[in-house]
This record gives structure tokens, sequence and C-alpha cells, in this order.
């Protein structure tokens, strides 16, 4: 400061000489208030009243009469003087003044800037954790610091680095700056602290080539790491806008953290509570289904036993055959249950095969009581209609829909099945009823698990077959819908890629045979 201030009276000196001498300007001492503007707007305020003074005395020893000294005859040479070291020191003020301002707002900016980069990682990363790199990386730009790394952790001895920069820092250290901020109002504060490891001498000469400086990251008093800082021995303590910028850098880390450990929270208390509502919906719904076909079971197993009721032979073959329903029914309860868990659980392994659409259907239908015979399934697929399915998934599919038909559209109740084009080699498959039907606004939930409707008859189910049904035809790379049917019940709708088979070549037919 003292070279830059007297250079720059000389200069103005110089200036002044010329102006007053060869030029003959009677007065040219205000030159002297440019050199004061300038060190003042360099170095402040201190600055500009040393070159004020500076100047006054220069002026006064080099071009007021009796030159070469500082005594004055002239009293209005006193005057000019006075006037220029007043005007002189109020303009360094204000040049200064508007020094500190640009350099506050300049602070402010790069402040502003850092919070804008730091929001912005934590707002668009997929955890804190994966933010805290662009955060160190705009802490060190903004804060000018030569290294900036997050530690996390309950304790000191438990911190473990979380996000560094590339480069290898120092450690330990042989001193750390930690900033410790006031409970109520007051100023933050760097504070000197010793490591146990630096006072025994136990630290190299590389952790003292830099300065350390620890922000601790806490939550309502629980600590929850650290923002760690290197800068050089040369450079001073971080200014109050770098401290402040480092406070807040740290409360909003300790903020993402607490937010995404309390959501973390809710979730496992909503996977624990959605848990429990499968548990009871799974409970409620396949406990009636179990204990009637086990009743049945019971009862007429109970009869065939019993030594004092007579049984004749077509009475024993019925019950059998009574048994072997149930036991059916159950057996598909459970096959649903084991399927339902596959599902969920990406168990599934799904073939590719060209399938005779038709062929499966009806080797289904044919089985149901006769229905076929009787006019109850009536079959409209046309022939050659190949789908590219799994066929053990794709029958499970058939299955649940007629049986969902049966049991909720009632047994005597007419079923439909049919098989059309539909666009994007597809084909739509329907299976539609001349039950009761579903009102429209239970149609989006017919294929939630364990949704059963309470207006068709046969409600009482368990609500996992057309679960199951979505499951496998999506599997598959189909749809599955909803809606009322042509019949006036319910249809369900179900979508599966065309296969195409290719007919071969047959030789050419010698017609002189």
């Amino acid at each position: 400061m003292l070279i830059a201030a007297g250079a720059a009276v000389a200069v103005a000196s110089l200036a002044v000489a010329v102006l007053e001498g060869p030029v003959g300007v009677p007065n040219a001492s205000s030159l002297y208030l440019v050199a004061v503007a300038i060190i003042a707007l360099r170095f402040g305020i201190p600055g500009a009243i040393l070159t004020a003074v500076a100047s006054v005395v220069v002026y006064d020893f080099l071009f007021v009469n009796p030159l070469h000294t500082l005594t004055v005859s002239d009293p209005g040479e006193w005057l000019t003087l006075v006037l220029l070291l007043f005007v002189a020191v109020i303009v360094g003020q204000l040049a200064a003044l508007q020094r500190a301002r640009a350099e506050s707002a300049l602070e402010r900016e790069r402040e502003s800037r850092a919070l804008f980069d730091i929001t912005r990682a934590l707002a668009v990363g997929e955890s804190t954790a994966a933010a805290l790199p662009a955060i160190c990386a705009a802490l060190a730009r903004e804060a000018a610091m030569n290294q900036v790394w997050v530690a996390l952790g309950p304790d000191d001895a438990s911190e473990r680095v979380a996000a560094r920069g590339s480069e290898e820092t120092p450690w330990p250290p042989r001193s750390v700056a930690v900033l410790h901020r006031p409970a109520e109002g007051g100023r933050a504060a760097w504070t000197i602290v010793r490591p146990p490891a630096a006072r025994g001498g136990g630290v190299g000469a590389a952790g003292g080539a830099v300065r350390h400086f620890r922000v601790r990251i806490e939550e309502t008093g629980r600590p929850l790491g650290s923002i760690w800082a290197t800068r050089s021995p040369s450079t001073p303590e971080p200014a109050e806008p770098t401290t402040r910028l480092l406070q807040v850098a740290a409360d909003l880390i300790a903020q993402a953290l607490a937010h995404e450990r309390l959501t973390e929270e809710r979730r496992r208390a909503e996977v624990a509570r959605q848990s429990d509502a499968l548990k009871t919906a799974l409970l409620e719904s396949v406990s009636h289904d179990l204990r009637t076909p086990l009743a049945t079971i019971r009862a007429l197993a109970g009869t065939l036993i019993d030594p004092e009721v007579p049984v004749d032979a077509a009475d024993a073959r019925a019950s059998a055959a009574a048994i072997d329903a149930e036991a059916d029914r159950l057996n598909r309860l459970v096959g649903n249950l084991l399927d339902l868990s596959r599902i969920e659980g990406g168990a599934l392994r799904v073939a590719d095969e060209a399938i005779d659409l038709e062929d499966a259907v009806v080797r289904l239908v044919t089985p149901l009581e006769g229905a076929v015979q009787s006019g109850l399934v009536e079959v409209d697929i046309p022939d050659e209609t190949v789908v590219r399915a799994d066929p053990i998934l794709l029958e499970q599919v058939l299955v649940n829909l007629l049986d969902n038909a049966r049991r909720h559209g009632g047994r005597d109740v007419p079923v439909r099945v049919t098989a059309t084009a539909s666009p994007g080699d597809r084909v739509r498959i329907t299976v539609d009823d001349a039950g009761p039907g579903v009102p429209d606004a239970e149609l989006p939930h017919l294929f939630d698990k364990f949704y059963r409707s309470r207006t068709r008859p046969g409600g009482s189910g368990t609500g996992i077959g057309l679960a199951v049904v979505r499951g496998f035809v999506e599997a598959m790379g189909g749809t599955a819908l909803a809606r009322r049917g042509e019949l006036g019940g319910l249809a369900v709708e179900i979508t599966l890629p065309a296969a195409v088979l290719p007919l071969p070549d047959l030789p050419p037919v010698d017609a002189s045979r």
C-alpha cells in the first residue's frame, strides 16, 4: 500500500508540475484527488487518508512558496492546502465505501450462486449422498478452498468420507479451525483445535502444509457429520460471507439428511401397514373359501366312513365326485395364491410358443359338466387363430376367467368366448357372461388384489383370480381390462401377441398319376 500510494502521489506531482509550469495553470492541486480516489478504490479508507496527507505535504513542499520547505507564508495557500486535504479525505472515503459496496455485492452474488448450486444438487439428486460431490465442488469454488469433502457419522470416531474432490488431502491435520455457532444469535467464530495426534507430535510435515477447517452438520443438536475444507497456510480465515456460506451449506445438508430419514421411516411404516393390511385381507379372503370346501369334504367323507349310514354305489360315486370337485376347488385356490406370490416376487418364467387358441379353449370348456353340449358356453374363435404365449400360463388365465364367469354369473348363465384380430398384430380374447354384471364404478378395481364385488353373486370369493389373470397376461406381453359385456353381464377382455405360422411349401402335384 505504501509503495502504491507513493507512486500515485509521484505521478500526480509530475502532472501538476507540467500543468503549473509549461502549461501555465495557476493551481493544479486538484489532480491529487485522482491519486487519492485510485488508492481508495484499491486499498480502502486507510490508503485514501495516507494518500491525501502525502499529497498535501508533497504539494506544499514542491509547489507552495517558499519552495522546498513545509512553511506556508500566504494564508490563501493554507486555505488551499486545508481544502485539498479535506476534499481528498472525503473523496477517498466515498471511493472506499463504493469499493466496499461493490465487494459486498460480489460476495452476495458468489454466496447466492453457491447456494443455488447446492439446492439444485439436492433437488435433482437421487439422494443426498449423490448430491454431495456437486456440493463439495460448489463450496471449493465459491469459498476459495483448495479441497472440500463431507464426512458423515454420528460422532467424530465413526465419521466416514461420503464425498470428496479428486485430490488427496494431507491427514491427520496439525490443527483444525472448528466453526462454533452460538445457540441464540451472535456471530459464529472459528476456534483452533489441535487433535490428540498433533499434540503428541505424531503428525507429519504434510499435515501442516495446509489449514484445515471444519463445520459440523447437526440436526437439532444431533451430529450427522462434518464439512471439511483446506486452505494454504498463507490465506486468512474465511471472511464472514464465506463462513455464512459454509454454515448454510451444513444446515441444508442436515435438512436433506433429516428429510431422507423421515421419508425412509414413513416408507417403512407404510410398508408395515400395507403388510398388515395384506395379511388381514388374505386371511379374510381365503378363510371362507378354505372352510367351505373343507367342510363339504369332511361331511361327505364322514358319511362314507360311518358304518351306521347305508350308502349304495351310486351315492358313493356321487359323494366321491363331490369330494373330487371340492378338492379341485381347493387346488385352484392354493394355485392362485402361489401364482400371485410368483408374480409379486418376479419369479415367473414365461415361455414364448405359438398356440392354437381354438384348441386351447375347447379343451378347457369341454369338461365343464357338459357345458358345451348344453349350450352354456359358446366358443366363437376363427380357425387358425394362433397366439404367442406360455401354454401353462394361458391355460391358467382361461381357467380363472371361466371359473370367474360361472362363479359370479351363475352356473346356468350362458358364457361366450370370442377372439378377434386387433391392431398391431394382436388377438383380442373376450370372456363374456349374461350374469348381473358389475357397476361401472367397480370395473377399474376388479384386477386389484383381494377386491371382491359386493353386487355380484358369489362375491365372497378370494379376489385373487383376476389379479392372477392380469399378472400372467402382462407377463406374456398382453393387456387385460374389464367392461360391460354384450350379453348384459361382465366381459373380461385380454389381448395377446398374434403368431403367424408359415405354411410349408408343398411339392407340385403330378396330374399324370
